[in-house]
């Protein structure tokens, strides 16, 4: 199924900063019909990211499908401005499919952040430390990332992760400019820690952002980091 359309729509035209808002996404064939089939991945038919200007703000929802190809979500923006939203879904009988566009959202717009590699990369989270290692940046190579999640105090690995969507945990990566979008899964769904591993692939060089999700006690925790491919 090649040739997939999405439109993303607000039942007022434009969402409003800080105002939850009904967002709908309709998929279409080249034809202009509706796509009705979908398959279930990881738990869902479709993840919905969504990301600002400067990949300060991040959020994977997961919007309800309505029929006649058309999903529905309710969610908010904590700022005006430009947002990027990706759907991610596969159609039955066709591949992984991600589709995306830039939404307005009227508001006073947040400022600017410079999205810049870090050199260090590790996170405090929610209690927990988390360590990143790559082994590999350059573009075009297999490359696995290593997440180490520990107890940020006593620095004792955390063993006993929960499945979040069915795996140890997703990662998404975009470019600095949000037009590259990779959604990569664990090489072990069913490792629960400390270390939880990702095979993926950078497509070109430059600057990318990933955040890595995860859950324990029953809680799904963000951990965001800036890398620089070369």
């Amino acid at each position: 199924m090649e040739d997939l359309n999405v439109s993303f729509t607000f039942p007022t035209g434009a969402a409003k900063a800080n105002e939850e808002t009904e967002l709908t996404i309709q998929i279409t064939d080249k034809d202009g019909k509706t796509v009705n089939k979908y398959d279930i991945n990881h738990e869902k038919l479709l993840h919905l990211i969504i990301v600002n200007h400067d990949l300060s703000f991040f959020n994977h929802i997961h919007p309800e499908f309505k029929g006649d190809g058309t999903f529905t979500v309710n969610t908010s923006f904590p700022a005006g401005g430009e947002y990027k939203v990706f759907a991610d879904f596969i159609p039955t009988g066709g591949a992984n499919s991600t589709l995306s566009e830039w939404v307005k959202v009227e508001g006073k717009e947040s400022k600017h952040a410079a999205i810049t590699p870090e050199g260090k990369l590790v996170k405090e989270v929610g209690g927990k430390e988390i360590e990143l290692a790559l082994s590999d940046t350059k573009p075009n190579e297999e490359v696995t990332l290593t997440f180490n999640i520990r107890d940020a105090k006593t620095k004792k690995g955390i063993d006993n992760l929960q499945p979040y969507l069915g795996a140890v945990g997703h990662v998404v990566i975009l470019s600095k400019d949000a037009n590259q979008y990779l959604h990569v899964h664990p090489i072990d769904e069913k490792a629960t820690g400390p270390d939880a591993k990702f095979a993926t692939s950078f497509p070109q060089s430059g600057t990318y952002k990933l955040w890595g999700q995860f859950q324990h006690n029953g809680e799904v925790f963000t951990v965001p980091f800036v890398v620089d491919v070369r």
